[in-house]
This record gives structure tokens, C-alpha cells and sequence, in this order.
């Protein structure tokens, strides 16, 4: 059958149905919780519990939305807590940060209702918490407090939050214990209680630039002092610190040129733990996610890899590394209690679940996963790590997709569209994701690069980049494609690319070329300048890095704008917008369209109500994947049964 038009029992509902988003496992006494979105409930997200009896309990019910918005991109927004309820034995509470007003609230035990635990803001959602740990005497949660003045400006400090809720109606109940940088990470007290170790940076550094491990000691009244730089700096990025005693530090660095593991103790001295050509943590684009947890016999499990990141044990003493769990390739994040483990994880076959992990067996026990009824193996695609031959003998890593089905093949090389993940500081790994079993089914293949600047494969690549976004990444991403048609893979008269936020710039420069029949934005960065002034805190210096400082580079930005050279785009071009993107406002992709209908290019701009920086409500969802399909049956010349035509606009 012609490809595009393979019959496929994956709908566009389905995927957009079927996968919660699970994340940010947590571990006490036995019991384990998790966040989990949920698109088919307009993508709030809710925090559940598996007791030590198996039972799971969702804790937050509608309205109920457990979604911080510190640096937009949020993260880690639960943290349990023993509870305060008197009882015997300790039982657990949960605190969340509230999407709606950003409050900080407790859910007791069993309590119908949560309370607030931080003060009403001035304006609605004026201050926002984050990356929660729970203070050594369990009265206070330590925290990133961000905070938006009148005026837009933003700062951040690490913040301590009695458990009590005195704050809720006092507002200087809410101890500020550290500030001075643009931005903090990773609060941690050591468990005697005496010091307290965080991560800072300041503009114009993104994380994974540069960081600093930073350690004070708490006052009297419970605030911090002589504070001093344990490692990192300019140039250093590192992560994840937790404490193994009173007195030394884990925390991941990428000194090497790799973010590898070590241990520091008060006095700045530092021993590797497993030196290796490996990362053993993704980017930190969210605070609170956990890398590694310690167990109680002293061993760490950790992730490491390339852009999947399995499971092992280190033994911190020997240096030694065992892997388990083979089966589950992708890992986003662990956390353990010192005895029950668990984590989030997947592979090419398995849906993402929450895993519990024991340490013993290297075994597995799925306790929720992410779908109730994942696509069938037989219409997965077989994901397949390359490294590509790229411009000037650059090497380009990628995990081609070929189309998959068991009872129809097509007839030479298929049409495939080059899938150019965000950040860009970001990665493609090879978990199972029902939105390429979409197309694949159908007979259309994908081609998902990793262009140097993305994460995964050391400090070097990642700084491939610098000064160079625009360039190297479009370079790498029509490298990739022409290798494809080259092995007779893939066809040259039907190659598509497409791409979500930075990754829709890429895709909106390489249509310049002459390699692509056609491009899909979602919700793509289109004008450079605009985006600096338009852009949140976080990423509003980002652009340094990638391009260069302003105003001396004033004309790159320019000319690295997609608006800019949307005059030598000739091919047929799909927008996908958010009205309410605070990322990539939707007049970015407003004034690209403007610019093609001025020349008469086909072109199509969907903008979906409400949704912000990446889709969540399950029929905005289904409703872009069938716009997407339709577009490249209508620029390939094919009509995929079942889908709406669609008109695009010259």
C-alpha cells in the first residue's frame, strides 16, 4: 500500500488519551508517591500514593492542580512529610505547590481537605515554590522562593516554611536563609541539622553552563551563614547534591567533560566515584529531579548513558558499577528511603511506569503506568541508535524509526520527516512514544537527531552550540536526512522536519534549504530579538550563550531568525500555536504566517485556546496530530483514511 495510507488502529485519541505523565517519584517509610498528569483532565496534575499495603490512592482531586511554575518550566512540586496528627507511628502528609495560585498547601493524613502553608500573594501567582526538602527537625520544608514584582522583575531565595501553617496568615513566618544569586537549585540540609547545601547561578548561565555547590551553616534563629563555594563556577556545571553523612557531599559534575559522580566533604576535598565517558544525569531543564538516591548499605543507584539513561549500583568505596533492570533502557528519575526504591522508567516497548526497584534482585514491579492500553508491539517501531556522518566529519547522533507494520510494507524509499527535539539544550532518547507509533503505523518514518548542542554525550557536544544556534543544528539535522537517502531509506522528494519550541526554529531554517518538501513548527521560536524581549527570566539570557551577547550581536540575531528569512521559504509550512504560551508568545508565530501569505506559500497556523508552551488537553492533542497528518498527506500525495482534509491557506 502506497505509505501514509497504512491502516492503523492507533488514533489520534488514543494517544492523546492514553499516556499520563508521570514523574517525580518519592519515597518515606515503605510508601511512595508520584505526580501525574493527566491530558483527559485539561493536563492538571495530581499527586498519588502506593501504600505499604499496594493500595494507590490519588491524593488531589479536581480541582485539585499539584504544578509549580518557578523558572515556567516548574518541576518537583510534592514533597511527603511526617504527620502531625498525633498518631502512633509515623504517617504521611504531602505538601504541594497549588497551580492556580502557586501557594505552598499540606494534605495531613487522611484530612479531606489541604491547607495553606504560604501567605496570599499581592497578585495572583506573584510567588511560586519549588525543588521542596524536608528540614532535619521534619517542622519546616526548605525551598526555591520565586518572586514577580509589579514591575516584571524577578528574583529568587532559598526559603525555609514552617509545617504548622503560621505563615499562611503571617507572612514573615517564611524565613529567607539565603540570597544573592539569580537563581537557586537543590536546598538540602545535612542530617545533623547544622549545615544547609544548595546550587546557584546567575545570568547570563543556564545550568548546565555553570553552577556552583555551595554550603552554609544555620544561625541560632535558623538562618544561614559563613557560606562558601564548594565546587563549581563559570564553566562547571553541577547537579544534584544530597548529603551522606553530616559531613560529605554526592553530587554530579561534569569536570571531565562528562557529568559523572563524585563526593566532597566540608573542606572542598573530592574523590571520583566512577569516571566514564557517561552522563549520569539529563539536562537540568526542571528543578527537583533526582539522578541518584543512597541506599542504606551505602551503595548509590544511579542513571547513566547517552541520551537513555539505564539503572545501576555504584558502590561509592570500590568504585564499582552493576547495572539492572536491563529491560527498562530509559530512566528519568529515582528516589529511595534507604531501603524501598523507586523511579520512573521505559523502554522502545514499555510505556514510562512508576517502578519500584529492589536493590537485591535487580527486579522490577510496575506499579503505574503511564497507559491502560499502549499501542501493540507489533505497530511499535524498532528504534535504532546511529552516528551519522555530519558536515566537516562531525558525528551526528540519531535513532532512526523506520515505518512499522505487521501486515503492510510500501514500495521503496519511504517518507520520512527529521523530528528536532526542544531546549535546544535537550535530547531524543528511544522510549516508547505512541505519537511516533502514529505515524509510523501509517508508513511514514521518523528520523529524531540529535544535532550537536543536545545533551547526552558530554560537555564537548553539548558546546558544538555556542555561539552557533541556527547553524549547527540545521547543518546536522539535513546531514542526517541526506544520510538516510543515501542507504535508499528514506525518499528525497519526501523528506519533512519538523520541531516543538527551539527545535521549531531549526526546522523553519532548514526549509531555506532545498532538503525538505515541507516543515512543522510547534510552537516554534521564529524571532530571535523578540524572544529575548519577550521570553521569561529564565531562558532570557539563554540566547548569550547560543548566539552572542546584545546589542554587539545584533545582526546574528537577525539573521538566524526564521521571520527574517522567510522570504526564501518556498515549500508548504504547518504552525501549531498555544494562545497562552509564555515561552513563545503566539505572536511569533502570527507575524511568520503573515510573512508567507504576503508571498503566497501555503501555509496553515492552528492556535489552540488556552494551551501554553506544549500542548496538555487531550483533544488539542489528537486535534494537532491529525492536522499534522493531513499536512503531509496533503504536500506527499496521499490521503490517510479517516483524517479531516486539511485547507492551507497561501
Amino acid at each position: 500500500m502506497p505509505y501514509g495510507t497504512w491502516p492503523s488502529p492507533l488514533t489520534a485519541k488514543d494517544v492523546a488519551r492514553g499516556e499520563r505523565g508521570l514523574n517525580f517519584p518519592s519515597a518515606a517509610g515503605g510508601e511512595i508517591w508520584w505526580e501525574e498528569s493527566r491530558p483527559d483532565e485539561d493536563g492538571r496534575t495530581t499527586v498519588m500514593r502506593q501504600g505499604g499495603d499496594g493500595s494507590l490512592t490519588e491524593l488531589l482531586p479536581r480541582p485539585w492542580n499539584a504544578r509549580t511554575r518557578v523558572h515556567e518550566y516548574g518541576g518537583r512540586s510534592h514533597l511527603p512529610v511526617p504527620s502531625r496528627d498525633g498518631q502512633a507511628g509515623t504517617r504521611y502528609g504531602v505538601v504541594f505547590a497549588e497551580f492556580s495560585d502557586q501557594r505552598l498547601y499540606l494534605l495531613e493524613r487522611d484530612a479531606r481537605h489541604p491547607r495553606p502553608l504560604t501567605p496570599e500573594p499581592e497578585r495572583p501567582g506573584s510567588l511560586r515554590y519549588a525543588d521542596l526538602s524536608l528540614a532535619p527537625d521534619g517542622e519546616q520544608v526548605l525551598c526555591v522562593r520565586e518572586s514577580h514584582a509589579a514591575d516584571g522583575s524577578v528574583s529568587r531565595c532559598l526559603v525555609s516554611v514552617p509545617l504548622c501553617g503560621r505563615a499562611a496568615e503571617d507572612p514573615a513566618a517564611v524565613r529567607v536563609l539565603v540570597t544573592g544569586s539569580d537563581f537557586f537549585a537543590a536546598p538540602v540540609a545535612s542530617p545533623d541539622g547544622r549545615h544547609l547545601a544548595w546550587l546557584c547561578w546567575d545570568h547570563p548561565r543556564m545550568p548546565w553552563d555553570g553552577t556552583e555547590l555551595r554550603v552554609g551553616m544555620f544561625d541560632g534563629d535558623g538562618r544561614v551563614e559563613g557560606i562558601r563555594t564548594l565546587k563549581g563556577g563559570p564553566t562547571e556545571s553541577v547537579l544534584a547534591p544530597r548529603w551522606r553523612d553530616d559531613t560529605h557531599l554526592y553530587y554530579v559534575c561534569d569536570r571531565s567533560g562528562w557529568w559523572n559522580l563524585y563526593q566532597v566533604d566540608l573542606d572542598g576535598l573530592v574523590q571520583a566515584l566512577h569516571p566514564a565517558e557517561r552522563e549520569f544525569a539529563p539536562p537540568p531543564w526542571q528543578l527537583g529531579v533526582t539522578p541518584f538516591c543512597v541506599l542504606d548499605d551505602g551503595r548509590l543507584l544511579v542513571l547513566h548513558g547517552h541520551a537513555d539513561l539505564g539503572a545501576a549500583l555504584l558502590d561509592p568505596a570500590s568504585g564499582s558499577l552493576h547495572p539492572v533492570a536491563g529491560e527498562l533502557t530509559s530512566w528519568r528519575s529515582v528516589a529511595c528511603d534507604g531501603t524501598t526504591v523507586v523511579g520512573v522508567a521505559g523502554s522502545p516497548r514499555t510505556p514510562w511506569a512508576v517502578v519500584r526497584l529492589d536493590p537485591a534482585t535487580g527486579e522490577t514491579e510496575t506499579v503505574r503506568s503511564g497507559s491502560d492500553a499502549p499501542p501493540s508491539p507489533e505497530f511499535l517501531p524498532t528504534p535504532r541508535a546511529e552516528t551519522l556522518s555530519g558536515p566537516h566529519g562531525r558525528r551526528v547522533h540519531a535513532v532512526v524509526y523506520p515505518p512499522a507494520h505487521p501486515d503492510v510494507s510500501g514500495d521503496g524509499p519511504a517518507p520520512y520527516v527529521v523530528w528536532v527535539h526542544g531546549g535546544p539544550t535537550g535530547l531524543a532518547d528511544s522510549s516508547m512514544d505512541a505519537t511516533k507509533a502514529y505515524f509510523t503505523s501509517r508508513g511514514i518514518g521518523i528520523l529524531d537527531v540529535n544535532y550537536g548542542g543536545s545533551a547526552g554525550y558530554g560537555r564537548a557536544y553539548r558546546e558544538r552550540l555556542h555561539r552557533q544556534w541556527g547553524v549547527v543544528d540545521v547543518e546536522d539535522a539535513v546531514a542526517a536526512a541526506q544520510a538516510l537517502v543515501e542507504r535508499g531509506m528514506a525518499d528525497p522528494r519526501r523528506l519533512a522536519i519538523r520541531g516543538p519550541s527551539s527545535g521549531g526554529l531549526t526546522a523553519l531554517l532548514a526549509l531555506t534549504g532545498d532538503t525538505f518538501a515541507c516543515g512543522t513548527s510547534y510552537f516554534g521560536v521564529t524571532d530571535l530579538s523578540r524572544l529575548v524581549e519577550e521570553t521569561h527570566d529564565f531562558e532570557s539570557r539563554y540566547l548569550d550563550g547560543l548566539i552572542g551577547p546584545l546589542p554587539e550581536s545584533a545582526e546574528l540575531y537577525r539573521e538566524r531568525s526564521p521571520i527574517t528569512r522567510a522570504d526564501e521559504v518556498d515549500v508548504p509550512v504547518l504552525l501549531l500555536q498555544g494562545s497562552e504560551d509564555p515561552v513563545v508568545p503566539p505572536a511569533q508565530a502570527r507575524a511568520f504566517a503573515a510573512s508567507l501569505a504576503e508571498r503566497g506559500v501555503a501555509h496553515l497556523l492552528v492556535e489552540f485556546a488556552g494551551e501554553s508552551h506544549g500542548f496538555r488537553e487531550a483533544g488539542n492533542v489528537a486535534r494537532s496530530l491529525e492536522t499534522e497528518l493531513a499536512f503531509y498527506g496533503r504536500v506527499f500525495g496521499f490521503v490517510p483514511p479517516g483524517i479531516p482534509e486539511v485547507t492551507l491557506e497561501t
